[in-house]
């Protein structure tokens, strides 16, 4: 019998390919979405041109992620993920044969970037939908951590990567991703599990809008998931925010641009180390305790940002604050993915990634606007503020402090039988 830490769920066949295959795809996309931007300012020299390209992936998400959801409960999940996969690739080689012909242009990158950013969008709801059916329940927060920790190990590792591939050619990276996205649909092609479950009770479709109200009312009758998810968007106003209040921190500091990377870098080795022993915790301890803790570690680290003297120590609070969000992420979605119905779990996950995205976007747009009325160090405390107003709010809800352990669920429990664990409320 395999064990559930990371060596027993790597002879996991199934596993091992879609985790592979989205690392592959994770590196692709980082060239990608660094060499963007420098193309679209050599063709126009406007960076609110490549602003908006950029933004086109989030728009995409904000306007179709609810309508994903419902399709990847609808469609074939390994089909349709596939499929993502094929279109990204033709999309992305696109760029890169437009560029190596010298006759890009701005709309072939607009187009692009919608495209894409909707089959990415359609692709990650599956995903998500279809990892409790690739492995087994005890082994689904160690997925979760690994799949974490191998987003922080790109984070890491994918930047020096990323500017590597662009310096040998400006068509490179395009090239790079064009090749990634194909090797993630061969991986896909590959795996033998069932990404979802035969339906018992087969009815008719119903219209796209029943069926995402479905999914949605189900979510607001779960009084922890209910509140959790709320308190995530709001944290993600903050975070959104604090992107470029540490880069404007770092920059009062007089650090270079190769200082703010070591500061986003302290970040991602910090996210990389929770998301390592995100497993462990979230078996030993209740949902409800580390979300607490979590909240209450954010409200008391994220001050120090405004106290650090010197862009090393800025980068060591990065890495100090980014160690614990892993770790809720890891629980958070375990709980939800082990008590959702197989038929809903696209639904649900795209209703909570929808509402924390446009919290994200939101917190981005307003970032600026408040750095500039109140100042940077101001705003810290700000942001300090709005953290112990959540971590209070969030200690003080009973059905939180009550939730269970979320790995306790997937590994006593088969899938869906931890509903329970969420009742209606």
């Amino acid at each position: 019998m395999t064990t559930p830490r990371g060596s027993g769920l790597l002879r996991n066949r199934d596993f091992s390919l879609l985790l592979g295959g989205q690392l592959v795809s994770a590196v692709g996309d980082q060239a990608h979405f660094m060499a963007l931007p420098l193309i679209v300012l050599t063709l126009t020299g406007s960076p609110s041109q490549a602003g908006f390209v950029l933004g086109l992936g989030t728009l995409s998400f904000l306007a179709f992620g609810l309508v994903a959801g419902a399709l990847a409960d609808r469609w074939d999940r390994r089909a349709t993920m596939i499929g993502c996969e094929l279109g990204r690739t033709v999309l992305t080689a696109g760029v890169a044969v437009a560029l190596w012909l010298d006759r890009l242009t701005m709309p072939q990158l607009y187009a692009t970037a919608l495209l894409t950013g909707v089959l990415s969008t359609l692709f990650q709801v599956a995903s998500t939908a279809a990892l409790p059916n690739v492995v087994a329940p005890r082994q689904l927060t160690a997925a979760l951590g690994l799949q974490q920790s191998a987003a922080g190990a790109v984070g890491v590792l994918g930047a020096p990567l990323a500017g590597a591939l662009y310096a040998a050619g400006r068509t490179v990276p395009f090239a790079v991703n064009a090749v990634s996205f194909a090797v993630s649909a061969a991986s896909l092609r590959l795996m033998r599990a069932r990404f979802q479950k035969d339906r018992q009770d087969v009815r008719p479709a119903a219209r796209l809008t029943t069926e995402i109200r479905e999914g949605i009312g189900w979510l607001w009758h779960r009084p922890v998931i209910r509140f959790l998810t709320l308190v995530s968007a709001a944290d993600k106003v903050r975070y959104g925010a604090g992107y470029l209040l540490i880069i404007t921190l770092a920059r009062q500091l007089g650090a270079s641009a190769l200082w703010i990377g070591v500061v986003f870098g302290g970040a991602a080795v910090g996210a990389m180390a929770g998301a390592l022993v995100a497993d462990r915790v979230t078996r030993r301890f209740p949902l409800g305790r580390i979300a607490i803790v979590m909240l209450w570690l954010e409200a008391l680290m994220f001050p120090l940002y405004a106290l650090a003297p010197h862009p090393a120590l800025l980068a060591v609070v990065a890495a100090a604050e980014s160690l614990v969000a892993p770790v809720y992420t890891v629980a958070m979605t375990t709980h939800q993915l082990i008590v959702t119905p197989d038929e809903l779990r696209g639904r649900t996950t795209s209703a909570t990634a929808t509402l924390t995205t446009g919290a994200l976007s939101l917190g981005t747009l307003a970032g600026g606007v408040l750095i500039t009325v109140l100042g940077a160090r101001p705003l810290v405390w700000c942001c300090g503020a709005w953290l112990l107003a959540l971590a209070l709010l969030t200690t003080a809800n009973r059905a939180v402090r009550e939730a269970p352990r979320a790995g306790a669920a997937a590994r006593h429990e088969p899938p869906g039988a931890a509903a329970i664990a969420d009742a209606p409320g």
